[in-house]
């Protein structure tokens, strides 16, 4: 049993269901065109599910916040699914007043309607309970009209505002099958991991990992850690190698004594798990060249790890039964620094591991990499999945299990 419930606990035919999805899309920056469709994708499966079992769907989302470039109507988003879809979605410029309304009375079973972006409602981004969101307009006025509702948005699962969490207060709330297949995937790495279990750090932040790596390694939840990119970097300088000025340029506001000092307490802890690169590659005059870490520091960008870290960070990963990677292990937009990152990734798929990945960069380079289909699981979180990985709770799931709760205490 589920802590939460899902769409299998409820009888939808017939119903109308507020859904909220995480529609939050790259824009091109001159046409606001959608980029990439992903996200619409991964909820698709839900959104079909609801179709073919005759609900009434009410699509609830976000599109940028508001003063940002990217904060527009969501009729492109809706174009976009309905494409997807393979079905009529209609599109209503209003989140829940009287055109709103009217639209969702009119509906008929199997309809998809789908409102604006809820950031236009001025009460949307405030941090509040959900019994205190409930009392909004948005709430007020949507909730009446309504059976149930559903949360898609594991990507916004950390954030506690009005449209996701407010409705769980006052309707039966279910998480839908992209949220719940996020939480089933990350439960299995973090709460119980098959061993041993690897986890892959790299990219261009380094000090919100720190405290990551601490938890996953004193709660045993974590075998080996193997750092790239920035962390390993950071890791480096704390014990005491010096990198070079261009490097250390890198660390920006982030790289205070304070947090060197938190990553030199959390090494001495594990030096015996935590791994580091030996070598890295670095651009001499437009070809990929070579440097030990006993040769640092080095004048130049250090762009990639080098061979012989690939091949020691290969011998964890081959033998791991669950392996976890956050961030690309160079720059691998150059297709000069794209060895590491695309030599570790390909391994990963090669291993018999339950394989998670999850962050924008991380994503793209599977993709770029045409690896997608062999990485176990693809998280769409960011600060959601970071905040998971700490071990803090989630103000959607959280809203979701006491929902659950609630009907529970009704029904006896």
């Amino acid at each position: 049993m589920k802590e939460y419930n899902t769409l299998d606990d409820f009888n939808v035919e017939n119903k109308t269901v507020l859904l909220r999805v995480d529609f939050n899309m790259p824009l091109d920056k001159k046409t606001l065109n959608i980029t990439d469709d992903t996200r619409i994708r991964l909820a698709l499966p839900t959104i079909q599910e609801l179709v073919n079992k005759k609900a009434k769907t009410v699509i609830l989302a976000h599109q940028g916040k508001q003063g940002s470039w990217d904060f527009i109507s969501l009729q492109k988003h809706a174009e976009m699914l309905q494409k997807l879809l393979g079905q009529p979605v209609r599109f209503i410029q209003d989140i829940y007043g009287e055109k709103a309304k009217q639209a969702i009375h009119a509906m008929n079973p199997g309809e998809v309607v789908f409102l604006d972006n809820v950031r236009k409602f001025a009460g949307e981004t405030e941090k509040k309970k959900p019994e205190e969101h409930a009392q909004s307009d948005l709430v007020k006025n949507l909730a009446p009209l309504a059976d149930f509702y559903v949360n898609d948005a594991f990507a916004a699962a950390h954030r506690a505002q009005c449209s996701l969490t407010g409705f769980t207060a006052v309707l039966p709330s279910a998480a839908g099958r992209l949220m719940e297949k996020e939480l089933t995937s990350l439960e299995k790495v973090v709460k119980n991991p098959e061993k041993p279990s690897v986890f892959l750090f790299g990219g261009a932040k380094f000090a919100d990992g720190i405290v990551t790596i601490d938890r996953l390694l004193t709660n045993k939840t974590a075998d080996h850690v193997l750092l790239t990119g920035l962390t390993a970097n950071a890791f480096l300088k704390a014990k005491g190698i010096h990198l070079g000025q261009k490097n250390e340029e890198a660390f920006g506001e982030e790289g205070t004594p304070e947090i060197f000092n938190e990553i030199q307490n959390v090494y001495k802890k594990f030096e015996k798990q935590i791994h580091l690169p030996v070598d890295f590659a670095f651009d001499e005059n437009g070809k990929r060249k070579e440097i030990s870490v006993e040769n640092l520091p080095s004048e130049c960008n250090l762009y990639d790890i080098g061979e012989k870290t690939i091949h020691q960070y290969e011998q964890f990963l081959t033998p791991a039964k669950t392996i976890f990677i956050s961030g690309p292990c160079g720059v691998y937009e150059n297709p000069l620094f794209r060895k590491g990152t695309e030599e570790i990734f390909t391994c990963i798929t090669r291993s018999k591991a339950f394989s998670i990945a999850g962050g924008g960069h991380t994503v793209a380079a599977i993709e770029q990499m045409k690896l997608r289909g062999k990485i176990s699981h693809i998280s769409t979180g960011g600060g959601a999945l970071e905040k998971f990985m700490m071990g803090e709770k989630l103000a959607v799931v959280e809203a979701l299990k006491t929902a659950k709760q609630h009907q529970l205490v009704s029904m006896k």
